[in-house]
């Protein structure tokens, strides 16, 4: 369902949130609570609705379906342990006695910002989560002044204050909540005051996309994507660009930074085998074969009926060499590439590689 959901590749828009003294970037967060659709969910949507994500997702890292839609972690995975901090569990997985203490993550495959309607893949908007949010902390509250017992399942009271807010937001309903309260003047008016944002990357390079916008082979470009894609994930950029500006004059006493995933993805894409990358389009895990291995009507893994046959979506031999997953998302090493580029702090404006005291210890 997640698939259908993603037809265009999630433009990302990561707020980080935090509430110490503005002006001043410090990435030793006790906590991360992250909201968000498929580029950051780690489990929710599975656990929520009751659905089956089936092997080879999660074979490379986790060895079995973890929820996630890859074969193995995500940009926000990497971004944890870079902070050296555990990976974040599913708020709506309560299977397995989960621990919260360091954080929790909202985010759902398939989650919009607006209320979702009733052809919504995921019911768990962006209002929802934040709700969701809400009665955790209250929970937890109520929790923490009965007994002590379970304090290491959950938060301190403290860590609230001084966590990480991560908002990973689909670009379907973006562009009208970019102007609205939501975004900005309620998460300022509540204390908010780091914000990053990043903008989309080159979706005319999705095989999703690509099969089904690209099939004029005058309309793709020097890579193979689809041109008309890459060029309005362009201009959508050029406001994210002029949006972040807007808002460093608006809030002088705000940190906007405004990521450029846009480059660090098409850089990917362009220079593959510099990366150690074979096939930078084709989808590894998909049917079809090539050049891009991508059917809309069988997910990864699953097994139907197609023209009278049984088909199956198989998973390629070595799921490193590519750089697309299932046709819609990255593979483990993909984001791995990305949150590494992110992780430089060269693709944001204003740079902030000086202020990462935790470069030096990147485990990938």
């Amino acid at each position: 369902m997640a698939s259908n959901a993603c037809t265009f590749q999630n433009l990302t828009l990561l707020l980080i949130i935090c509430f110490p003294l503005a002006n001043s970037i410090d990435f030793n967060y006790p906590a991360v609570f992250n909201f968000g659709d498929s580029n950051s969910d780690t489990g929710d949507l599975v656990a929520g609705l009751g659905e089956t994500l089936d092997p080879p997702n999660g074979q490379t890292y986790f060895k079995k379906p973890s929820g996630r839609f890859c074969d193995g972690r995500l940009i926000v995975d990497f971004l944890m342990d870079a902070m050296d901090l555990p990976f974040l569990n599913a708020y709506l997985d309560s299977i397995g006695a989960p621990i919260f203490r360091r954080g929790c993550n909202f985010a759902a495959a398939g989650s919009t910002i607006l209320p979702a309607t009733a052809s919504s893949v995921s019911p768990f908007s962006f209002g929802i989560q934040v709700a969701q949010f809400f009665r955790f902390k209250a929970k937890v509250q109520e929790i923490q002044a009965k007994t002590r017992k379970f304090d290491k399942y959950i938060p301190a009271q403290d860590y609230f204050q001084k966590a990480l807010y991560m908002f990973d937001i689909g670009q379907n309903d973006l562009a009208g909540a970019f102007y609205s309260k939501t975004l900005d003047q309620k998460l300022y008016d509540q204390g908010a005051r780091n914000f990053w944002i990043h903008n989309t990357g080159p979706l005319g390079c999705l095989p999703q996309n690509i099969a089904k916008f690209g099939t004029d082979q005058s309309k793709l470009d020097e890579l193979g994507c689809v041109s008309s894609h890459n060029q309005a994930s362009r201009l959508l950029n050029l406001q994210l660009r002029a949006l972040s500006k807007k808002l460093q004059g608006q809030y002088p006493d705000a940190n906007v930074t405004y990521i450029d995933i846009f480059t660090i993805k098409s850089n990917l894409i362009a220079n593959y085998s510099r990366y150690g990358f074979e096939q930078p389009i084709m989808a590894c895990c998909g049917n079809g074969g090539p050049p891009l291995n991508y059917d809309s009507r069988i997910a990864c893994g699953q097994t139907k009926v197609l023209n009278g046959s049984s088909v199956t979506a198989k998973c390629c031999d070595d799921s490193t060499e590519y750089v697309n997953w299932d046709g819609i998302h990255y593979t483990e090493a993909a984001n791995q590439y990305v949150a590494s580029q992110i992780l430089t702090g060269k693709y944001s404006d204003p740079p902030f590689a000086d202020k990462m005291p935790f470069l030096l210890k990147l485990k990938f």
